[in-house]
């Protein structure tokens, strides 16, 4: 697209529309669903639209977005103002107000902004605007107390909406963003739990201001106080609370929900997944955010063995860095099945790996993103479920590199035994009962200098390589090491023999050779470790076997 002087004109995104209007990027995202003359996206993805600047500026001068301030705006600064951080009060106040006109917990001036804001748009999207500036708020401040959009959208993609007539539940529901993003479809059965009672009674207002009002949101500790013991739903979907160590293990030490063992005091994660596995239908899924440290951590070893073991895990996705609201650190969407009684055992686990994605990139994985790990594969000493661990060892080409290792073996063995001086023993003339000079000595007479790779010569009379082999004589490393055990050249101990220049020579190339000799070794070290693991790992996972020959007689 180009303008009338034939410029390229420029695309931006949504944030750079909102810098622009001065608005929160959740207002942009509320003009876009309800103006239908919104300019529509000029280019970019799905996730992350662009816009034509010049469209966009057209439509801000029409609609004045960029000089008058929302009613929206307006009732958001009223309630930081009234309700400071318990802004989830503060919304609960305001459905309660758009459903029943009761405005407890509004001053006159925020139930009078309430009352315009809903003459000019539904009460469906007022409330549904507040909950996404909410959202905005909540990630750039790094709170955890709702579900960011991007965590929803990755849930709703790997989930899928529920069907007509399905039962929904979030255990931990919060507002309720990600129970009613899934929920959505008419003759769906939603149900949820809050341990928050100002947030429980939010979301249960919002689904009847929406027309949900088959949903129903119980207020409650869902592990210590389960409100819908005998609840069985098709989809189940849950974003835990942070668990401390106080999740309530000491209570529930003999609860029936720990059918894949008791978690321990560190795993509050994996009691809100057995907790919502428990609420699981026959047939029905389970998706619940994870921290990536549920996949490898030793404490929930056994549990993980259980899921892979009875095919109760379906997939596991490493979503991208930035998803979650709070830290960029990457989490993952665990995916569970509970399987009828005549269902076959899986074979194996999908894992997807997007953790190298943009945050509002795509999320249908590429194919080198995405391995089916056989069950047996899983089940070893760690059980790490972590996908990019699968995903690298299954691209790997085990035999090619142990190839390549064995060849850079045998070079450095082959360099090794060429270098390796033959020395003979030290007698009469070749002896060094001679005289010594120091280091100081010699940098008061120019000869040296000190840089950061150590002294080296300045002057035809003396050999580097010489000057370096004796400053590692043991008596010098005595001279130089402090009484802590420190070793630093000390220019004022340090001592070399005086020898003519030929000699001194001779000298040099073999501490050359010897400190080539010790770097080899060192390296042949290495590789001979990096050669063993990979053998062994390649023998262990199939991807190496024994040549037909190799009967160890």
């Amino acid at each position: 697209m180009r303008d009338e002087a034939g410029a390229a004109d420029p695309l931006i995104t949504g944030a750079e529309i909102a810098r622009i209007a001065g608005v929160t990027r959740a207002a942009v995202s509320n003009w876009r669903r309800r103006h239908t003359d919104f300019p529509a996206p000029a280019g970019g993805s799905p996730g992350t639209p662009l816009f034509s600047l010049a469209d966009v500026r057209t439509w801000l001068a029409t609609q004045r977005k960029s000089h008058d301030v929302s009613d929206e705006v307006r009732l958001w600064q009223a309630l930081r103002a009234s309700f400071g951080d318990d802004m989830i009060g503060g919304l609960a106040s305001v459905a309660e107000f758009l459903s029943t006109g009761n405005p407890s917990g509004l001053d006159s001036a925020a139930a009078a902004l309430v009352t315009s804001l809903a003459k000019n748009a539904s009460t469906a999207h007022a409330v549904d605007g507040l909950v996404e500036r909410f959202q905005d708020s909540a990630r750039r401040s790094g709170s955890d107390q709702v579900s960011s959009a991007r965590i929803t959208r990755a849930v709703v993609h790997f989930a899928g909406r529920a069907t007509d007539g399905a039962t929904v539940f979030d255990p931990a529901c919060g507002i309720g963003v990600l129970l009613m993003a899934v929920g959505d479809a008419d003759g769906t059965v939603v149900r949820g739990q809050e341990i928050d009672p100002a947030a429980a009674r939010f979301a249960g207002l919002r689904a009847d201001l929406t027309g949900r009002t088959d949903a129903v949101i119980q207020a409650g500790d869902s592990l210590r106080a389960d409100a819908w013991p005998s609840l069985r739903a098709d989809l189940v979907v849950c974003e835990p609370p942070i668990s401390g160590p106080d999740w309530g293990r000491e209570e529930l030490l003999l609860d029936a929900r720990w059918e894949l063992g008791t978690p321990s005091k560190a795993e509050g994660e994996l009691a809100w997944l057995q907790h919502c596995y428990a609420h699981t239908a026959p047939g029905g899924r389970t998706v619940i955010v994870m921290p990536a440290s549920t996949a490898y951590r030793k404490a929930g070893r056994r549990i993980r063995a259980e899921l892979v073991r009875r095919g109760i895990l379906v997939q596991v996705v490493a979503l991208p860095g930035g998803v979650a609201s709070s830290h960029s650190v990457p989490v993952l969407l665990w995916i569970l099945r509970r399987p009828k009684s005549d269902d076959a055992t899986p074979s194996h686990v999908r894992m997807i790996d997007l953790t190298g994605n943009e945050p509002d990139g795509p999320l249908e994985p590429t194919g080198d993103q995405v391995v089916d790990v056989p069950l047996i594969d899983l089940l070893d000493e760690t059980v790490d479920l972590t996908p990019g661990h699968h995903i690298h060892r299954s691209t790997h080409d085990f035999r090619a590199e142990y190839q390549s290792l064995r060849e850079e073996i045998e070079q450095q063995l082959h360099a090794l035994g060429t270098l390796l001086p033959a020395l003979r023993e030290g007698v009469g003339e070749d002896s060094l009962d001679t005289a010594t000079v120091s280091l100081a000595e010699l940098s008061r007479a120019g000869l040296i200098e000190t840089d950061a790779g150590g002294p080296h010569s300045t002057s035809p009379q003396l050999d580097t390589d010489y000057l370096r082999g004796f400053l590692q004589s043991v008596s010098n490393v005595r001279r130089s090491t402090s009484a802590s055990g420190t070793h630093r050249v000390d220019a004022r101990a340090a001592r070399i023999p005086q020898m003519a220049v030929t000699d001194q020579r001779r000298y040099g190339v073999v501490f050359r050779t010897l400190q080539e000799f010790e770097e080899r070794m060192t390296k042949l070290a290495e590789l001979g470790q990096r050669a063993a693991a990979l053998a062994r790992d390649g023998l262990t996972n199939g991807a190496l076997v024994p040549h037909a020959g190799d009967s160890g007689e």
